[in-house]
This record gives C-alpha cells, sequence and structure tokens, in this order.
C-alpha cells in the first residue's frame, strides 16, 4: 500500500514536465556564464525554488480542477490520483500549500543576493501557481494556460535567476526568457491538444478548445521556430560549431515531434508531452555547455 501511494504522489509531482522549471534556469547560468558573472550558490537555489514552486503548481491543478469538476476518472492523460481516489482531496490539499510554503522558504534565502525586493517577486511568483488553476478567474481554464506559461516558466526564472547572480538583466537575457518561455508553451499545447475533447465537454476553455486542434498545433510549430530566433544574438557570440549543432538539432527534432503530434490521438500523445520538455532542457543545456565551453 504505501509504494502504491508513493507512486501516486509521483504522478501527481508530474515528473515528464519538471524539466521546464529546470530549462530556465539553466538557460539564465548560460548566460550569467558567457557575461562572466555565473555564481553557483544562487543558481542553485533557483533550480530548487523553480522545481517546488512547479509541483506546488502541478498539486493545485490536479485539487482545484477535481473541485471545480473538470476531471474525469479514464481520461486519456496520465492517471490524476485524486480524481481515481488514489489520493484524498484534503491530503492534496495540504501537500499544495506545503510545497508552495517551502518554495517560498528557499526562495526567501534569494534575498541575501538579490535585495528585499526579491519578496515581492516571490508573492508574485506564489500567487501565479495558484491562480494557474484557481481564483476568480483560472488562467488555464479560459485559454491563458500559454501565457502563463511564458511568464512564469520563460520570463520570470530566466531573468531572476540572471539578475540574482548579475545584479542587472540584458536585453539578450530578456529575449531568451521569452524564448525558454515559448518552448515551455509548447508542453502545456501538446497537454491541452490531447485533452480538447474531455476539456470541452467539461467547459474548459484551454486554448485548443477555443481555437482548436490545428491551431494549437500550428502555434506548437511557430513557437519552437520563433524560440530559436530570439536566441540568436547570443549564440553570434560563439563558435560556428555551436551555432548549427544546438539550434538546428532542436529545430529538426521540433519538427519531428510536431509531424508526430499531427498523426497521434489521445494516450499516443502522452510521450510528446515529456520530449516536448526533454527537448527544451537539452536547448538550455546545450545553451549552458557551449556557453562555458567558449568561456
Amino acid at each position: 500500500m504505501g509504494t502504491t501511494k508513493t507512486v501516486c504522489w509521483i504522478e501527481a509531482m508530474r515528473l515528464r514536465t519538471l524539466p521546464v522549471s529546470l530549462a530556465g534556469v539553466a538557460a539564465a547560468c548560460g548566460y550569467a556564464v558567457a557575461d562572466g558573472c555565473f555564481r553557483a550558490a544562487p543558481a542553485a537555489l533557483c533550480a530548487a525554488f523553480a522545481v517546488l514552486a512547479q509541483i506546488a503548481s502541478n498539486f493545485a491543478n490536479e485539487y482545484y480542477d477535481y473541485t471545480a469538476g473538470l476531471d474525469r476518472a479514464g481520461r486519456e492523460g496520465p492517471r490524476r490520483g485524486v480524481t481515481e481516489g488514489d489520493i484524498t482531496p484534503r491530503a492534496m490539499l495540504r501537500a499544495t500549500y506545503a510545497t508552495l510554503g517551502l518554495a517560498c522558504m528557499t526562495g526567501l534565502s534569494l534575498v541575501a543576493w538579490g535585495g528585499w525586493w526579491l519578496v515581492i517577486a516571490g508573492v508574485f511568483i506564489a500567487l501565479g501557481a495558484l491562480a494557474y488553476s484557481t481564483g476568480p478567474y483560472p488562467l488555464a481554464r479560459n485559454g491563458w494556460g500559454e501565457v502563463a506559461v511564458v511568464v512564469f516558466f520563460g520570463v520570470v526564472p530566466v531573468c531572476l535567476t540572471y539578475y540574482v547572480q548579475s545584479g542587472t538583466c540584458t536585453p539578450d537575457v530578456a529575449l531568451g526568457s521569452v524564448a525558454i518561455g515559448l518552448m515551455g508553451a509548447n508542453v502545456l499545447i501538446v497537454n491541452n491538444y490531447r485533452d480538447c475533447d474531455d476539456d470541452r465537454a467539461v467547459g474548459k476553455l484551454t486554448l485548443a478548445v477555443r481555437c482548436g486542434r490545428p491551431v494549437a498545433r500550428a502555434l506548437y510549430l511557430v513557437d519552437g521556430i520563433v524560440a530559436v530566433a530570439l536566441t540568436i544574438p547570443e549564440w553570434h557570440t560563439m563558435p560556428m560549431v555551436a551555432r548549427l549543432i544546438v539550434p538546428l538539432g532542436y529545430l529538426v527534432a521540433h519538427t519531428a515531434l510536431w509531424l508526430a503530434l499531427g498523426k497521434r490521438h489521445g494516450r499516443a500523445i502522452n510521450p510528446l508531452l515529456g520530449m516536448t520538455a526533454m527537448l527544451m532542457l537539452a536547448y538550455a543545456l546545450g545553451f549552458l555547455t557551449c556557453a562555458i565551453v567558449t568561456n
């Protein structure tokens, strides 16, 4: 029984999506290395904060979607522990706020490097983790989920991770933060593309429901291309081999995933979600590696 419960909680964390959090920190570290301001301690704390905040958001999404009647047993996506009766709603609610509290405590330690204004940023992030699934206007249920991902998994982690290392934020970093956000949004697009029929049936107005699967799939392709284009300024400072291998490798793999998305249905789409997240992390780590080698 204990092993089963552990597996249920691990599934609720949605491990296949966690590379999205780590990618933002890795990309910021790449910029910091390139600019000669990398600092390991705040970077590591940013990574811990990002992962904890995403897990808290995932827990909140499962709890609040259940209480709103938006999840159904036997759905196409990964098993939802609360909906299937594996985890009690009360336990999930406690875990949500406990994890969010741990994330806030981790984030508070970053004040030593970034100043007390980071407390305001932390409150904004904590509220965003909840606003995605609950509140007077839940973002995920009203077609704003992808925008939220760009902000909270792209702009915020990249810019803040770079800031606590350098004390500033450059235009190139800002562009890179949007790029990472667009890659992260693609993970959600895959999720909502798969769940389009289920979401429509319960009145969950995701972007895929509002615009249809063809538009969502086209946006997936465009996001990846624009993301690479936004990072071009930084790639120009690196050797030609790096410029070719990482960006082109990403675009080839991204296009392959886009083609596969159009050919799969239901549960067969699930692996593409994890692959999209891993490709995003691979791009960020590739960028970081090239920055280290170059500098």
